[in-house]
Formats: C-alpha cells, structure tokens, sequence
C-alpha cells in the first residue's frame, strides 16, 4: 500500500508531518502550482486556521422582518493564494429565509453572500457523499445535519480532518480512492452461471450484506480514525475495509483467499485499535468497526 502515492507526494507528506506539538492542525492544503509543468502538492501551514477574531464578518445581505440570525465560522484556503494562512470567515444568516440543513446554509452563502465559497455537492439526500466535512467537530454529511435553531450558537464548518485541502472545504480524497480500487471492489469468480444468466444467492446469504453495500465512501469514517490520520498511506483506513468485507461476505465470490493474502501484513487492516470513532460518526449509521473486527476474526480462523 505504501506504493499508491507517488513518489513526489510521498516525499512531500514525509518532509512536512507534524510534529506532536502540532495536532491540533486542521488539514493539509494541496494546489497544483503550474497546471501546465504539474509541478506536484504544496502544503499549507501545519498550524491551525486564523481565528475569526481577525476577519470581518459577513453579514446577510437580505434580512426579514424580525430576522433569526445565526453565524457560521467557515474554513477558508484558497490555492490562488498559497502562502496565505487558513483562516476562519464568519458569516451571518436569517434562518428565517435559510433551509434547515447545513448544506442549504452553505449554498445560500455561495448564492447569495460570498460566490468565492467553494464546496461540494450534489443529491442533496444522504446518498452521493459529495458533501462530507466537519461540522461543530463532528464528520457528517451537510446535507444531512440539521442547523441546530439556537442562534446562540456559532456553528464551526472544516473540511474532513487530516487531509489535503483543494480549496476551502473540498479535500483531496486522491489517495482515499486509490486505496478503494486497491481492494478490487467487484465480483470475482471463475466459475460460470449454470443457466448462463446473473450469479444467484439465497435470501439468507443476501441479508449477510446489509449494512456493508449501504456505504457511499463519503470517508467521514476514515477521516475520524486516528490510526489512519498517521498511517494513510498503508493502513487502508474504516470505510476501504467495509468495503473490502463487503466481498469477503458475498458468497458469490471465489477469490476470499487472495483477497485476505492482500491484507495479511502489518499494516492494511491491523492497525485498527477499535478505537470506533468510524462507527460513531458514520451519517450512514453503518458500522465499519464491527466489519473490521468480521475479517480480523475469518483470517484467524480460516
């Protein structure tokens, strides 16, 4: 696994770790300086974001009539910019004319207040993942958390901890991705269909799925993971590993061996402590710890 970055991204990742005296740091940001030469990842400060002390509010533009206001602290990197600090851009909302969700606060910011806002999204109902990020310290989905109504309450949005940072909220899940395809998220088997068409399985065998297909990589679950945050380079991390259980469990399959011969080192599955902050904060209500500990258990057993 330590082979999927590349070596330049490898070499910058080494040379700029943090130290301890630095884990409070936020993300990493990564910008392609000259598209043209591809000239490989930059990094932002290991430090955390300028506080929002030291930036001017920005207040919405189109209050109401007895308006319910709600400030948003939002966290801002832009690659045009490169040596400029992350900071933290304060925004003020009427709820009154805002929906109910993250998501909707943060499209009416883009819309409406600041057009430089950049994130991602697109279903808008819990099934893309687009919209991954942390909200009040929590990974979930913007769309799926609900703006809690009290106005006393600032809200804090940070792109998904412990990652590279494109621009503002957007993080680079290269490497996260990588790592999924490392597992050969597909159906394996040598063995035809007897009657030539799908490859069948009982109701029973069918319902060993449930809770491992569900998983929308949205990468809350292995961004939360501490083990990951300092080995992501081998340990595949919560959500590559429900996903690789997801075919050690399919019994179509035929290739369980080599699929478990991919994972018997040091490094790709038992770097789990079960520390299950992946099962806590998974939108999904999936449990990616209890996979994790399925195949620790079938490769001790087999």
């Amino acid at each position: 696994m330590s082979a999927l970055r590349t070596p330049t991204s490898r070499l910058l990742l080494s040379t700029v770790r943090p130290a301890h005296s630095s884990i409070a740091a936020r993300s990493y940001a990564t910008v392609e300086l000259n598209p043209i030469r591809k000239v490989g990842e930059a990094m932002s400060a290991t430090q955390p974001p300028v506080s929002e002390k030291h930036s001017t509010p920005i207040n919405d533009p189109s209050k109401g009539e007895n308006p319910k206001t709600k400030t948003f602290h939002v966290y801002r990197w832009s690659p045009e910019r490169p040596t400029e600090k992350p900071k933290m851009q304060s925004y003020t909302l009427d709820l009154n004319k805002t929906g109910p969700m993250v998501l909707d606060a943060l499209i009416r910011i883009k819309n409406e207040v600041d057009p430089t806002l950049t994130f991602r999204r697109s279903c808008r109902e819990g099934i893309c993942g687009s919209c991954a990020m942390n909200i009040d310290g929590v990974n979930t989905l913007a769309c799926l958390c609900r703006i809690p109504t009290d106005t006393t309450h600032q809200s804090r949005i940070y792109p998904l901890p412990h990652t590279y940072v494109v621009k503002d909220l957007v993080p680079d899940l290269t490497q996260f991705y990588k790592q999924y395809k490392s597992i050969k998220p597909y159906l394996q088997r040598t063995t035809p269909s007897p009657d030539g068409r799908e490859h069948r399985q009982s109701p029973s065998d069918r319902k060993k799925l449930d809770g491992l297909y569900e998983c929308i990589l949205c990468a809350c679950c292995s961004t939360s993971c501490p083990s990951y945050w300092w080995n992501s380079e081998q340990y595949l991390g919560p959500a590559v590993l429900l996903q690789s259980y997801r075919w050690l469990a399919d019994s179509r399959d035929e290739f369980k061996g080599e699929r478990k011969a991919m994972l018997d080192n040091n490094m790709s599955l038992y770097r789990c402590h079960t520390i299950l902050n992946c099962s806590r904060t998974c939108p999904k209500g999936l449990n990616p710890g209890k996979a994790i500990a399925e195949i620790k258990k079938s490769m001790a057993f087999a």
